[in-house]
């Protein structure tokens, strides 16, 4: 017993980190764990009152609890089952396929990184690249609802800044939990999005196996009042207008409602914008009839960059308005006891056009497009207050006179070069007509005679 015997250094040295991670998992780590878990309880609790709508426990739940509550529920052991019999594989190699897609989809959320640095940045760049405006609506649109309901947000889809925008504008209300593309999934941007509660969707996913373990995750996470973000579009608008919706997280909402006595309130949000950065893109893909988009995600994060270090120094051109209006909310329990899911669809999109900002270069988009002549610059501001005055809405983007705004669209898009300037007139560029028939088309809802077509 007390011989002493001879190791190798390098024995010697494995022994000694083995005793110590032992030592560090059995006895240090876990006290150092529940040291930053009970301050991080207590920095939620102090945030919680500060908000709205306080963060749901759910959302708050370890993502390794909530993938094994999922795999493990009996709606996706059943799916499971299904796939095995249907693909003629074993069920514990289609059991591994749940929890894979599972693992995809359940975010981590932080609400340090969603408070502490996504709401920055958030507010950082929508300050940046757009002069922002609201709705009457934004700050007093939650206050009625019932702390007791779950809340989702639907909105029109224009560009990847929506994301941005209105997590920035709902900072005071909630943390959002958003449905993204495949997109998001690029590293490391799918670190920051899934630690700012985003829950991937794989679009063009069609395998019953998939259909189903996501849709338990939105209904769990519907009955267990997280506040949510949802495009009912599906993707990015390639014409400008408020497209067709899409019945799939729409109808797992209504199954989770029907089965939980939980109401349910949709808050419609109409977004639009005097430039959306990938206008061209979009456009370019509507006219190849396909949705690819050429766009590298170094280019954006240089461009966005670029913007940002023009604004420490107080040289930067912003893009004009970023407008965001919150409508009325309105509880699902009002569509009848058993919503007709393209009915509810239906009037969403209408309740999100209703309420889409008349915003100016739009207007002046379809001014240009309906010119026969040149304009000087009185001819174009009274063309533009007339088109406002036309339209069924008092939406408004801007608070400013018709003089100033009518300026500022004006040499927003001559910057572009989508009209042109000759002799004190203005006229359209014709190699541009699509992109202003782009813009015109966000507001052509509001007339009775839409712009010209491209």
């Amino acid at each position: 017993m007390t011989q002493t015997i001879e190791l190798p250094l390098w024995l010697f040295i494995v022994i000694v980190l083995f005793a110590t991670v032992t030592a560090l998992s059995h006895f240090l780590l876990p006290s150092v764990r529940w040291f930053f878990r009970r301050r991080l309880e207590r920095a939620v609790e102090r945030l919680n009152t500060r908000l709205t709508r306080p963060i749901e426990p759910f959302k708050l739940a370890h993502r390794h609890d909530m993938i094994q509550r999922l795999v493990y529920d009996p709606k996706v052991t059943q799916a499971i089952v299904e796939h095995a019999r249907k693909e003629g594989v074993p069920e514990n190699v289609a059991f591994e396929q749940a929890k894979r897609y599972a693992r995809e989809i359940v975010p981590s959320f932080s609400a340090i990184a969603y408070f502490g640095f996504g709401i920055r940045v958030a507010r950082f760049l929508a300050n940046t690249l757009y002069d922002v405006r609201t709705g009457l609506l934004n700050e007093t649109a939650l206050k009625n609802v019932s702390p007791d309901a779950t809340v989702i947000f639907v909105m029109n889809h224009r560009s990847n800044m929506d994301y941005v925008l209105v997590t920035y504008l709902a900072a005071r209300a909630s943390a959002l939990s958003y449905a993204v593309g495949e997109w998001a999934r690029v590293w490391p941007l799918s670190v920051l999005i899934k630690s700012m509660g985003a829950y991937f969707i794989r679009r063009k996913s069609r395998g019953a196996l998939y259909r189903g373990v996501l849709q338990r995750y939105v209904q769990m996470a519907t009955v267990g009042g997280a506040t949510q973000a949802i495009f009912p579009e599906g993707g990015l608008s390639l014409s400008g207008k408020v497209m067709p919706p899409k019945l799939g997280l729409l109808s797992y909402v209504v199954e989770a409602w029907e089965e939980s006595d939980r109401e349910v309130v949709f808050v419609p949000v109409a977004i639009n914008y005097d430039r959306v950065l990938e206008d061209r893109i979009l456009i370019s893909a509507n006219n190849e009839g396909s949705r690819r988009f050429r766009a590298r995600i170094s280019v954006v994060l240089f461009y966005i960059f670029r913007k940002g270090w023009l604004r420490l120094f107080g040289k930067q051109v912003r893009f004009g308005e970023a407008a965001v209006v919150f409508g009325q909310p309105v509880a699902l329990s009002s569509y009848a006891p058993k919503p007709d899911i393209q009915a509810l669809a239906a009037d969403l999109m209408r309740r999100i056009e209703n309420e889409m900002p008349l915003s100016f270069v739009p207007v002046l988009s379809r001014v240009m497009l309906n010119a026969a002549e040149p304009m000087d610059a009185d001819a174009l501001q009274a063309a533009m207050q007339t088109e406002i005055h036309a339209a069924k809405t008092n939406v408004l983007a801007s608070r400013s006179s018709i003089s100033a705004i009518s300026l500022k669209a004006r040499d927003h898009i001559l910057r572009r070069g989508l009209i042109v300037e000759k002799d004190g007139l203005y006229a359209m560029n014709p190699e541009e007509r699509d992109v202003l028939v782009y813009y015109a088309n966000s507001i052509a809802h509001f007339y009775e005679n839409a712009a010209p077509a491209p």
